[in-house]
């Protein structure tokens, strides 16, 4: 089954149960199908789940647990294909925009585009029957953003679902929070790591309450991964290159590590291009090697930082 088929299997499923999710189901005049998780609607923690299963082409577990020892509640996410989810699905690298609409765009519609240089490196690219993507917009996508995706999809407007959510809204902070195991491997991508060699994945990052306006909860989602996050990569290969690509994997590797990301982002007047690529990454960082069983833990949480951004 390919990616999209199994994330449209899931949000039928998310159709049928709209009322317990509180999501709403519009149709564009494009025929495409939207599913509003939180800009016109409350949307709720369930919602949140979904919506970065879809991330992940339901490639993963989601999942909300306790925090041992923290305030705030865990999202964790576990998968056998984290290359694939991660970055062929849940990674937000294709910019949606027309003149009165702009999202950052995930989920298994970019491997139908193929868009991005990222596909290349990945060698893999989908032909789907049928495509779903999430957006991050505090605003539902009109008749002409969704032919222009369909389009770069190559299907019919009537076969694709967009999911749409705002960074502010209950899931779309999660979904957001959900990117712990992402970021450690866009990070691994970016140090030219073999992400071949990872064949599993966990992760975990403290769920933030949501801020009253998107920029805010950028602020938070992004603090809750750099400063609590952590991902446990299970790898094969040597010892060596995970001991030298291990320091310089977690955030606190960036120059610009050590303040609160909203505090970054003013000190850049609010150019999130100006912001060190590096330090999108979680706080911690951990490999277990199944062929020699050494296990490397790089990084630390920083739970003073995540008080401030939190507003404890």
């Amino acid at each position: 089954m390919s990616h999209n088929a199994r994330a449209a299997a899931l949000c039928r499923l998310m159709i049928g149960d709209a009322d317990r999710l509180r999501i709403a189901i519009h149709r564009s005049e494009s025929d495409a199908t939207i599913i509003d998780c939180g800009v016109k609607v409350h949307g709720g923690l369930e919602a949140g789940v979904c919506l970065a299963r879809v991330c992940l082409a339901d490639l993963a577990t989601v999942q909300i647990e306790a925090s041992a020892g923290a305030p705030w509640p865990a999202v964790t996410v576990r998968t056998d294909h984290p290359r694939l989810a991660c970055m062929a699905s849940q990674y937000a690298g294709w910019e949606v925009k027309s003149d009165k609409f702009f999202a950052m765009a995930s989920g298994p519609m970019r491997s139908a585009a193929a868009r991005e240089p990222l596909f290349a490196d990945l060698n893999y690219r989908e032909s789907a029957d049928e495509c779903v993507g999430v957006l991050e917009s505090g605003k539902l996508p009109d008749a002409g953003v969704c032919r222009d995706i369909a389009e770069k999809c190559r299907v019919d407007p009537a076969k694709l679902t967009l999911l749409v959510a705002p960074t502010k809204s209950l899931a779309g902070t999660l979904q957001v929070v959900a990117r712990s195991v992402e970021t450690a491997l866009h990070k691994l991508h970016e140090l030219k790591f073999d992400l071949n060699r990872i064949g599993s994945a966990w992760g975990c990052a403290p769920l933030p309450p949501p801020a009253k306006n998107d920029l805010a909860s950028i602020g938070r989602t992004n603090d809750a991964i750099l400063y609590g996050g952590h991902a446990l990569l299970y790898v094969r290969g040597d010892d060596a290159s995970l001991q030298d690509i291990g320091p310089q994997t977690p955030s606190r590797a960036s120059k610009d590590y050590g303040r609160t990301f909203a505090d970054i982002l003013a000190a850049y007047n609010h150019d999130f291009y100006q912001v060190d690529p590096l330090l999108f990454s979680p706080a911690v960082v951990s490999f277990v090697n199944l062929d020699t069983g050494n296990t490397f833990r790089f990084g630390e949480t920083n739970p003073n930082i995540l008080k401030r951004s939190f507003g404890e």
